[in-house]
């Protein structure tokens, strides 16, 4: 498994197999998050056979499917509001974990400076200066 830790209390991960979720538990990680539509690549693990894994293993589990590139409002707000009521820590996991950090960045985005997002999304393999950019020049001046 391929974890990328971004905080204390959140991480991402590319795309986990029910053999995982026993080693995310021992790993102290108390919900999983799937940020990967079902049916987006051919043999991928289906969300539903991972829930069931992760609920034998006494982990909390959502599924907050977003389409490659294309976060909503709707989305983003629904993921912050998991970041704020679910268990943590918290494993969220995609093809390969940049949708999960973009999703945590944009949570993130007037909660703490944007140079630690970008810093700490940096120090995970996930650069989102870009993303950042983009979340500044939208802003009203």
């Amino acid at each position: 498994m391929d974890l990328h830790r971004i905080t204390d209390d959140f991480a991402v991960a590319p795309q986990i197999e029910p053999e995982d979720v026993a080693e995310i538990a021992k790993g102290g990680y108390r919900t999983i998050i799937c940020n990967r539509p079902d049916g987006e690549e051919w043999g991928q693990v289906g969300c539903d056979t991972i829930e069931a894994t992760a609920r034998e293993a006494g982990l909390k589990f959502l599924m907050l499917p977003i389409a490659s590139g294309v976060v909503t409002p709707e989305a983003a707000a629904s993921f912050r509001e998991a970041l704020d009521t679910m268990p943590g820590p918290i494993l969220a996991y995609c093809r390969s974990g940049t949708r999960c950090t973009m999703l945590w960045s944009i949570a993130q985005y007037g909660q703490i400076p944007s140079e630690e997002i970008v810093r700490q999304a940096g120090e995970a393999g996930y650069d989102m200066s870009g993303l950042v950019a983009q979340l500044e020049a939208m802003q009203p001046r």
